[in-house]
Order: structure tokens, then C-alpha cells, then sequence
């Protein structure tokens, strides 16, 4: 019985950094980073080492002329499925273009701003 509890108490630990290193010595590459320096980091000091190079890699590269998302008219995108479907009111209704969706008191017109 000591043995197993001794097993968990070490073994799972060491199962998890060495877990982490591997996935640092793999991913470092891929960012332009030492793989062995980081995977070192990431076995010897545990848990701030592996959070460290999640911190310290860097950003993936984001070409927004891929994103067929990116840019536009809208300040928000919609999917070309959805393109053409009428705009849905409070609760899922239909409502007209003309409507005013926020149920404004009269005399407040806030389209000027």
C-alpha cells in the first residue's frame, strides 16, 4: 500500500513535467524558440517554467487577409449562409428596418450620433 501511495505522490508529478517539457521541446520550434533551454525551464521549475514560455512565445502569426472575417463594412461579421435574412427584433420577433430596437422613449433620437 505505501508503495502505491509513494507511486502517486512521485510519479504523477514527474508524469506532468515531464509532460510539459515534451510539449515545450515540440512547440518551441514552431515559435523560433531554443527547444532544450525551454523544455529545461519547464522540467525544473515546475509549473511557473512551463507557464513562463506559454507567456514568453510568441504570438502566432494572424493574416487577416485569410480571415474571411476580418474587415468589411460591418463592425461585425455574418456568415454568407445567414446573408439577406431579416434583422430579428427583442425575443426572436421580426421586426421592420424602421423600428426602433431599444424601445427609446419619444423624443430621444440617438441616430445623429
Amino acid at each position: 500500500m505505501d508503495l502505491l501511495i509513494v507511486a502517486i505522490l512521485v510519479g504523477l508529478p514527474l508524469l506532468w513535467l515531464v509532460g510539459f517539457a515534451a510539449y515545450v521541446y515540440v512547440d518551441a520550434p514552431k515559435n523560433g524558440m531554443n527547444p532544450r533551454k525551454w523544455a529545461a525551464i519547464a522540467f525544473f521549475i515546475p509549473f511557473f517554467g512551463f507557464f513562463a514560455y506559454l507567456f514568453e512565445r510568441g504570438e502566432q502569426d494572424y493574416d487577416p487577409a485569410e480571415d474571411p472575417y476580418a474587415g468589411g463594412e460591418a463592425p461585425f461579421a455574418i456568415h454568407e449562409s445567414r446573408q439577406g435574412e431579416k434583422p430579428l427584433g427583442p425575443a426572436g420577433t421580426e421586426r421592420e428596418e424602421d423600428e426602433n430596437e431599444w424601445n427609446d422613449p419619444k423624443g430621444v433620437d440617438l441616430s445623429d450620433e
